[in-house]
């Protein structure tokens, strides 16, 4: 099975406001070509997550660190 990493333990390590959090990744994935991985793993009104080590969530973690 796969570790998948939300969005709350992201924010919990980063120690960041998950609000705020959420705010900045809507915005990078309106920007596909800059961000396509992440635009790609995300799925509509479902919860931010992703498998750890992906490059989804690298990007994910270069847009909020």
């Amino acid at each position: 099975m796969t570790d998948i990493l939300t969005l709350k333990a992201l924010c919990e390590e980063l120690k960041i406001d998950p609000r705020e959090a959420r705010e900045r990744l809507r915005a990078a994935v309106g920007d596909a070509k800059a961000n396509p991985e992440l635009a790609k793993a995300r799925k509509p009104r479902t919860p931010w997550q992703w498998v750890k080590g992906s490059a989804a969530e690298k990007q994910a973690r270069s847009i909020l660190g």
